[in-house]
């Protein structure tokens, strides 16, 4: 059977299942701002000694293994993972089961990430799309929902409310400092179609949070508003998975170019092509999977010790380790883009996620809970709402004025550059 012709549009065919799979220049550019924060920490594999290992099954499964597990230049940290298993069976000190558990969750996060980018390949862009939108924040849903087995309420909301506020101040606050200081005397300019579409999400989430929140203080700590802020609470999170689904549909089909990673953002690379087949990096994704979960439970089981014996209170760790431990990978990316002056990758990772959280895993949480007979309502405590609504008005506050930067100084320049014609005598 001869091979399909390549035509100038497309990028190269790969041969899966027999068949053969052409990869449209839709579908590399495709790609989110969360897979192309998680390749700035990927390295290229060399396949020469696995290339000469004469049996086609091992030689396979030797090059999948090589570029899964080798394939990030965090996988120096894999070995944490049978160390925390490993500690967990002999009964080791419970706070150094939950340190090598966090541990190895950073190459895990790193590595779905990776995954859900090489089966969107073969699925395309829009499919590729659903599974970064379910898979972008699988640690954070996966340790909440351990947690909620657990009924350790106050972990999932501490965690979830850490990681949007990481995102927001750490994240997109490290990202501009350091975009400024590797572009000084240029301009740094990003997509504000986009940010604006996040920051209503954004606004639209912390309203349903706070509902809960008012409605108790207006009535008074009672028997009845607490049931009644309870049953507000599940239905406002319907109405933010029906918002999210939308917001879905609004970044996959209807403007995906909106949200597609600029493409300017892979100039002096090379053309990235499938390094592992469909079927391979499902079974992978599979397998990372049950792993994180796993590990999620010994570090949603050990957090009290940990925090006995470190020092620390439990809000503590659950606002500021897990979130930025879970998505170091992610957050370390989106900097580094920041450093080469892609704002918008930068802003995709931070407000990505952040919406991400908020739209999706916190009402998946609410629903989960309500499913399993636990109460768990949107309302954060005043504290803790308050902190989520400074950081959202000073985001969209500083977005605001940055933009506003710099169309003054795109009009100066463009008056300067162009003066006014004289009449023609």
């Amino acid at each position: 059977m001869a091979a399909p012709p390549i035509q100038q549009e497309t990028a190269p065919w790969l041969l899966e299942n027999g068949s053969y799979k052409v990869l449209t220049k839709e579908s590399h550019h495709g790609r989110t701002a969360h897979n192309m924060s998680s390749s700035s920490l990927r390295k290229k594999s060399d396949l020469t000694l696995v290339s000469k290992v004469q049996c086609g099954l091992l030689r396979s499964f030797l090059t999948n293994l090589q570029e899964v597990i080798l394939g990030t230049k965090l996988s120096i940290l894999f070995p944490a993972i049978p160390l925390a298993i490993v500690a967990n069976y002999c009964n080791f000190g419970r706070p150094w089961i939950f340190a090598l558990s966090l541990l190895a969750l950073m190459p895990l996060a790193e590595r779905v990430s990776f995954l859900t980018e090489q089966i969107a390949y073969f699925t395309g862009p829009t499919v590729g799309g659903l599974l970064n939108a379910t898979c972008g924040n699988a640690t954070e849903l996966i340790i909440a929902i351990f947690a909620l087995c657990q009924n350790k309420i106050d972990v999932v909301k501490y965690s979830l409310l850490g990681s949007i506020l990481s995102n927001l101040l750490l994240v997109l606050g490290t990202s501009l400092f350091c975009g400024g200081l590797g572009t000084l005397g240029k301009q740094q300019k990003y997509d504000r179609r986009q940010a604006d579409v996040n920051m209503l999400l954004l606004f639209l989430g912390l309203l349903c949070q706070l509902l809960p929140l008012l409605f108790r203080v207006a009535g008074g700590y009672t028997t009845v508003t607490t049931v009644a802020a309870l049953q507000l609470s599940r239905a406002s999170s319907i109405v933010m998975l029906v918002a999210y689904v939308v917001y879905i549909v609004f970044q996959l089909w209807t403007h995906r170019q909106l949200f597609e990673a600029d493409e300017e953002a892979g100039e002096g690379q090379e053309e990235e092509t499938p390094v592992i087949g469909f079927w391979s990096g499902f079974v992978w994704l599979v397998g990372m999977t049950i792993v994180i979960a796993l590990l999620s439970e010994y570090v949603v089981a050990t957090i009290e010790d940990a925090s006995n014996s470190w020092g620390l209170s439990v809000s503590f760790i659950s606002i500021i380790l897990l979130p930025i431990v879970g998505n170091a990978a992610e957050h370390a990316g989106a900097i580094i883009f920041a450093f080469k002056d892609k704002l918008d990758i930068s802003l995709g990772v931070a407000l990505g996620s952040s919406c991400q959280i908020s739209m999706f895993v916190i009402p998946v949480c609410v629903i989960v809970a309500w499913i399993a007979g636990i109460d768990m309502d949107l309302n954060f405590n005043t504290v803790e709402t308050g902190c989520l609504a400074v950081a959202i008005i000073t985001t969209a506050f500083t977005l605001q004025v940055l933009l506003t930067t710099l169309l003054i100084k795109e009009k100066k320049t463009k008056e300067l550059t162009f003066p006014p014609c004289r009449p023609f005598k």
